[in-house]
């Protein structure tokens, strides 16, 4: 059982009437089997109805691949009005702004945390780099490099080449030291975060700095913001009626070393652009993810990041959302931060850590448990509001492992055994020409995701050669297949090790 109860949660005490007469782990346990029960169901459903009653299973997957095709639409056009959005936000001067609109902007300070283990000096110093090249009053930043005991030669090395070279450039430079072997925790990012978050109060008391007025940034060490990052992230904070109760999320994109990286896993990293913009446009769905912003009051309202999981990211939303009764949100920020791609330098060795990185997300799975957990007992949390999360994130995780499978191999299966079966059915005739037609339609989606890489990838005549350009769009068609093997198999894989218990433990990727 791996549920940490946030601060000041009210129960409600009759809640074991409502969900089975069953001890605490026992129910908690039970919520980790639903995803992965629900996706194996599917599959071994699809694959025996498909002999068994091969004119259902085609029925089926006809109104399911129209469901999808419905599903690409609609996502299409968020897509296109996210990336309309995007575009006029990144053209904005938001620091000059800032200083004629918001007169108070300078009474707040931005506090960024880059956790780090065995990263090497060249990542990381990318990643000040870019900081220090933001458009901002650089002396209201606070940069907090978080290291691990397990890692203390190469970060005490690290260590001092960043304060010989930043020291004086931001507010301060903060180091922390993560002890290897504390107890209620797993190694990893979370964990390393919550205490470098705990080590940090006593300096902003020190401060006297008001909590409401911090603005805290966990960033993957890898993560080089927008110069125009600090300046839009304070400019939105101050727009928000209660920016404590805000989680501030931008647009990741994975542009470091997008050229070295080859096309399948480009593709990958794309993918997750596009569809973190598609969530962007529909933020009453939208949970953070990766490097994002938040306040510290909410930080420390709910005892900081939880220190024995895997997905901290996408659950300190959840923490504050328990935490406020449902009074907490996200508001997308149409402003990117750049990262690494996994690839480091072996076409084998990215593939298996692109893998290895999917399974690390789709296990954000373990975020169901914990949603459902706190939905049945809190007593304050708003019933429509806590349900749509709740399905979102079910249906979310649902449709990662199963669609692409779905879609693209079990969806013939019932066409190939139907051979063996009465051919005057209309339906079984004309199945394989409808579906066809359905694919070839949802293709739009594909060729829109094409032409929109083309304006994301960073083109610098001098390093590309003309025929690059040629492939870029080119490369999609390995979108299905990628989405099998680097989407379906490593959700399936994340699904299926919480339902047999088998957790994950913390992953880093490696960086170049």
């Amino acid at each position: 059982m791996k549920t940490t109860k946030p601060q000041d949660i009210t129960f409600d005490e009759n809640y074991r009437s409502r969900f089975l007469k069953l001890r605490e782990d026992q129910q908690y346990r039970l919520l980790e089997i639903i995803p992965g029960f629900l996706v194996w169901l599917t599959f071994i459903s699809a694959i025996v109805i498909s002999f068994v009653k091969p004119l259902w299973a085609i029925y089926f997957i006809i109104i399911f691949d129209l469901y999808w095709l419905t599903r690409v639409m609609y996502l299409s056009v968020y897509l296109l009005h996210s990336w309309k959005i995007y575009k006029q936000t990144i053209k904005k001067d938001w620091f000059n702004i800032l200083k004629t609109e918001k007169k108070d902007w300078s009474n707040y300070i931005h506090l960024i945390f880059l956790p780090t283990y065995k990263e090497p000096y060249e990542v990381i110093d990318n990643s000040f780099a870019s900081l220090a090249a933001c458009k901002y009053d650089l002396k209201k930043m606070v940069v907090v490099l978080a290291g691990e005991e397990r890692d203390i030669a190469n970060f005490n090395n690290i260590k001092e080449k960043i304060k010989q070279k930043y020291s004086g450039v931001f507010y301060d430079l903060i180091f922390t030291i993560h002890p290897k072997n504390l107890p209620d925790e797993i190694p990893g990012k979370g964990s390393n975060l919550n205490f470098a978050g705990h080590q940090i109060l006593p300096y902003i008391k020190e401060k006297k700095w008001p909590i409401e007025n911090v603005i805290v940034s966990s960033f993957d060490i890898d993560t080089r913001p927008h110069e125009q990052y600090f300046a839009y992230l304070t400019y939105r904070y101050l727009q928000m009626e209660d920016p404590t109760k805000v989680s501030y999320q931008p647009l990741a994109i994975y542009n470091n070393n997008i050229w070295e990286t080859p096309a399948p896993i480009r593709i990958i990293a794309y993918s997750t652009t596009f569809w973190l913009l598609t969530d962007l446009a529909r933020p009453e769905r939208l949970f953070t993810f990766s490097s994002h912003s938040m306040s510290l009051k909410m930080l420390i309202d709910v005892g900081f990041w939880q220190k024995d999981i895997v997905t901290e990211d996408s659950r300190i939303f959840l923490q504050g959302f328990c935490h406020y009764n449902g009074n907490y949100k996200v508001d997308p920020m149409y402003i990117p931060v750049s990262m690494n791609t996994v690839y480091t330098g072996s076409l084998w060795q990215g593939f298996k850590d692109q893998y290895k990185q999917m399974r690390r997300w789709a296990w954000g799975v373990e975020n169901f448990p914990y949603q459902a957990w706190f939905y049945l007992k809190v007593k304050n949390l708003p019933f429509k509001k806590g349900l749509h999360y709740l399905w979102n994130q079910l249906e979310g995780v649902y449709s990662w492992a199963t669609a692409p499978i779905l879609i693209t191999i079990l969806g013939y299966l019932p066409l190939w055994v139907s051979k063996n079966v009465d051919k005057s059915s209309v339906i079984a005739q004309n199945a394989p020409i409808v579906l066809q037609i359905i694919m070839n339609t949802a293709m739009i989606g594909l060729i829109l995701s094409a032409v929109l890489t083309t304006f994301l990838m960073p083109w610098d005549k001098k390093k590309v050669k003309w025929w690059e350009y040629l492939i870029i769009p080119l490369q999609w068609i390995l979108f299905p297949l990628g989405m099998i093997v680097f989407g379906s198999i490593p959700a399936t894989d994340a699904q299926t090790r919480l339902m047999i218990g088998k957790y994950l433990g913390f992953w880093v990727s490696g960086k170049k």
